[in-house]
């Protein structure tokens, strides 16, 4: 019974080691003013063997998402929306996912944002959120910041699409130092453990306890 359970957890694992995720990047742009610039924000998508999704834009073309003095803009925003869906119907449901938020912060300047989670196939609403980054004369601190944010979704699910909105603002223009860059936003996302996986790291653990227990 034992060597059942692990070779039915083998099969399980290796199954979704061949199978992928479907990740489809609807938009990814946004704009820096003034004078008004549209700016496009390249990204890097993984699809096995759990989606994960990154947003570079601090290479964004024609330029980075950068405002303050040296960079001529005072405002900005970056728009994502991209789908999630699971095309064989063999992976693990979705559960949530690590959201990474990274830049800096100077002076009057702040970052907000604002992300939704949608089931495409019936528009449930499974995760929204909101928050903003502010510099120091705004309340907030000064210099680079790495946000982890982890997000449970309300009901597992295998068809999401994500909506997510970005707005950067100096603040206060007659202020050299305030400055703002938004450098990547990145999604990693996690799946609802199977049955078969968890009854194999179980027989595992339990092997591992007897042989440390003849020790």
């Amino acid at each position: 019974m034992k060597r059942l359970t692990l070779v039915l957890g083998t099969l399980a694992l290796a199954t979704h080691a061949f199978a992928a995720w479907n990740v489809n990047v609807v938009q990814s742009n946004g704009t820096l003013a003034f004078p008004v610039t549209l700016i496009t924000v390249p990204y890097v998508v993984q699809s096995n063997p759990v989606p994960q999704i990154s947003f570079l834009t601090s290479i964004a073309t024609p330029n980075p998402l950068i405002v303050g003095p040296a960079t001529g803009f005072s405002i900005g925003n970056f728009t994502a929306v991209y789908t999630v869906s699971d095309p064989t119907n063999t992976q693990p449901a979705l559960n949530g996912f690590n959201f990474v938020i990274t830049g800096f912060v100077f002076g009057s300047a702040q970052i907000g944002w604002f992300k939704q989670v949608f089931r495409r196939s019936d528009g449930q609403l499974l995760w929204q959120g909101n928050g903003v980054i502010q510099g120091a004369a705004a309340g907030g601190t000064d210099g680079a910041f790495a946000l982890n944010i982890p997000v449970t979704l309300a009901v597992p699910a295998s068809d999401v699409v994500v909506h997510e909105v970005f707005q950067i603002a100096r603040g206060n223009d007659n202020d050299p130092f305030s400055f703002a860059g938004l450098t990547l936003v990145e999604q990693d996302w996690t799946v609802v453990p199977e049955p078969a996986s968890l009854m194999a790291l179980a027989a595992g653990l339990g092997s591992l306890r007897r042989r440390l227990r003849r020790c």
